[in-house]
């Protein structure tokens, strides 16, 4: 039988207080070692369709394989980046994740991806507040209005408890900071604020959160106070870049979930010398901060070890919970 999973199916059993704990010994398996991550190939899709123009994809897409050792289900996330896809009402990115029985290579489970994607990706946030942030109340800044800069929120909170978030500050060059500043103050019963200004956003802050997909810095390193914690979440690709070089030169540390990649990413590839730190160190007991003074930075670009170890943490929760639609092999 194979289960086949919503994004309805996945939101009714799926919660962050209960995931972060998950995604933390996944990144202590990746430092380790023990966990088969493929190399992601990525290739243009949709070259032919328009006979204006036959040479030009209609997007990109992704395959993302992974393997915890130990694990009961092998998985594999197949994305597909369609950027004219808000014209047609639909999401730039979709996902969808095949799980397989690890023992018999069986198909087991089909799975909705993108509620998975936001909620890995708002965890690694999460626990990166949780594990490098300075000790006490937290002022965060939040650059970006869109989908992910409110999953990053929403699992800060879970991380680190909404008691210790004394303020929430969120700009984006849009009116939607207005929109995703209410809708976090209501979810969360935390003083959001929309600011005018990335300057405004980040000065008197102890954390600085960054989700856009922008390809020029978004604010100034200048402005960051000591002891601040800059996640950088947006930038993936050697094009994208939200920080600027004032940061990076500030830090004390750069820490990312995968520091190779990470490397090639606008943020960082023009730093050749800088000693990029895994994340998964801070969870096999390496200190993350030294000191409360320090400026960190942590970048992330998404490992689909997460992706695999979320999938299964839904997969087994949804058969707990009999959620879903199941279906005999032979009708897949």
């Amino acid at each position: 039988m194979v289960r086949v999973l919503s994004e309805a199916d996945i939101a009714s059993v799926l919660e962050l207080e209960t995931l972060l704990p998950i995604l933390a010994d996944a990144f202590k398996k990746q430092y380790r070692g023990e966990v088969e991550r493929p190399e992601r190939p990525h290739y243009p899709i949709g070259t032919g369709l328009d006979p204006d123009a036959s040479d030009e994809p209609t997007g990109t897409g992704l395959c993302m394989p992974a393997y915890l050792h130990g694990a009961a289900y092998g998985v594999t996330k197949l994305v597909t980046v369609c950027e004219d896809n808000p014209e047609r009402g639909l999401p730039t990115v979709t996902a969808q994740i095949a799980v397989t029985d690890a023992e018999t290579g069986q198909p087991v489970g089909y799975l909705a991806g993108n509620h998975i994607t936001n909620a890995r990706t708002g965890c690694i946030g999460g626990l990166a507040v949780r594990e490098l942030a300075i000790d006490g109340p937290l002022e965060v800044a939040v650059i970006g209005a869109g989908t992910q800069a409110r999953w990053q929120t929403r699992a800060i909170a879970a991380a680190v408890g909404t008691d210790r978030l004394k303020s929430i500050q969120v700009w984006s060059p849009s009116d939607s900071r207005n929109e995703c500043a209410a809708d976090l103050e209501a979810e969360l019963d935390v003083p959001v604020t929309p600011v005018s200004s990335p300057h405004e956003a980040v000065t008197d802050t102890s954390v600085v959160v960054t989700a856009t997909t922008s390809t020029a810095p978004v604010f100034p390193g200048d402005a960051l106070e000591s002891g601040t914690l800059v996640i950088a979440v947006g930038a993936y690709s050697a094009e994208m870049r939200e920080l600027d070089d004032e940061t990076i030169d500030r830090a004390a540390r750069v820490l990312a979930d995968v520091p190779e990649a990470a490397r090639e990413t606008g943020d960082l590839r023009g730093h050749t010398s800088l000693e990029i730190k895994p994340f998964g160190a801070v969870f096999d007991g390496e200190p993350g901060r030294k000191s409360g003074d320090e400026i960190l930075v942590f970048a992330s670009v998404g490992t689909a070890v997460l992706d695999a170890a979320t999938a299964e943490y839904v997969f087994e929760r949804a058969i707990d919970c009999d959620a879903g639609t199941v279906v005999p092999h032979e009708q897949i």
